[in-house]
């Protein structure tokens, strides 16, 4: 109920300092994949717990617990995109979920603002990612900031604060969350059962949770088949490996090729692997011949293919394309 990540253990301290003199709005960033949400979701369940422990965790017994469990407190509002909150299923419509927090969720808010803390005290609205707010609802969140109700906390949780409005930011008190460290997150990582900790934490851009989460993509068939085939660009059979490919999400590709033409430029600049522990003999072979230009070439259409994966209708054709590409700008 209250498993906060090892290495948040100074940032709940931090928090507990907050909770008698808490601001309207909290912005928790940090970077992607190291537990901001879940620390910020037991930051609201501990609030609104009757009987929190001398450590600030929320009880788990009392009916506040049991209601935010259960997903029905009345003192707590959760703002998330669709598709994170129908995790991957199709919408009622049968359309995709969406990927926005839209203004109608963001406007929904003034009902919730508008009654009386069930409990008489607390009430708190966790927005997550705020980064995925449209512009029409980051300026109707605005209006709550400004003028928030007595005892309303608001906690947005973002990895691209950068791209919140400053309005947004100057109302938000912010509260920069730690990263483990390597070894830290290693042993993390371990605990959890994944079998090669190492290779997981560096593909995931060192994000433990998205580790966790990868660890089954780095043994699937469908990785292997596609670091096998560009390591050789010249055989790369284009047609035979996007049919191959076709039923792996596009964008899963893309950023298994992103991490893979990372470290081509890496190794050929710095001498250096990110991504691909282990591997620098090979991509060293590989990139011998290549020009720097090229390199960057190919980041770059990969920053656009990235983007159009994600609305692609053809994906053997899409995936054609992008394997075309490659073999050709990696060929020179």
């Amino acid at each position: 109920m209250n498993s906060i990540y090892h290495w948040q253990e100074n940032d709940w301290m931090r928090l507990q300092e907050l909770r008698m003199r808490s601001p309207h709005g909290l912005l928790f960033k940090g970077g992607k994949g190291i537990g901001k949400f879940d620390l910020a979701m037991n930051f609201a369940r501990s609030l609104l717990c009757q009987q929190p422990d001398e450590a600030g965790f929320a009880c788990g017994q009392c009916p506040s617990c049991h209601w935010f469990a259960q997903g029905s407190h009345p003192d707590f509002c959760l703002l998330q995109p669709e598709a994170l909150s129908l995790d991957g299923e199709e919408s009622e419509t049968g359309k995709k979920p969406s990927k926005q927090i839209s203004v109608d969720q963001v406007r929904g808010l003034a009902d919730f603002s508008g009654m009386s803390a069930h409990q008489g005290g607390r009430r708190v609205v966790v927005i997550h990612p705020a980064e995925a707010m449209n512009t029409n609802a980051a300026n109707a969140l605005l209006k709550n900031l400004e003028e928030p109700p007595p005892g309303m906390l608001f906690i947005l949780v973002s990895h691209k604060p950068q791209q919140l409005l400053p309005t947004i930011l100057s109302r938000c008190l912010p509260f920069a969350l730690s990263a483990p460290d390597a070894a830290e997150a290693m042993r993390w990582l371990a605990q959890q059962g994944v079998k090669n900790p190492a290779e997981a934490y560096a593909a995931s851009g060192f994000a433990p949770l998205q580790a966790v989460q990868l660890d089954e993509q780095l043994g699937s068939e469908e990785r292997d088949k596609l670091l096998r085939a560009v390591r050789q660009p010249a055989a790369l059979d284009v047609f035979a490996l996007a049919e191959a490919l076709q039923k792996t999400e596009q964008v899963v590709v893309v950023q298994w090729l992103q991490q893979w033409s990372y470290d081509l430029s890496a190794m050929k600049l710095a001498g250096k692997l990110r991504y691909h522990p282990g591997e620098e003999v090979a991509i060293g072979k590989l990139v011998e011949p290549i020009a720097p230009l090229n390199l960057a070439r190919l980041q770059s259409y990969l920053q656009g293919a990235k983007r159009e994966a994600q609305h692609t209708l053809n994906p053997k054709l899409f995936l054609e394309s992008l394997l075309f590409s490659y073999r050709q700008l990696m060929l020179g």
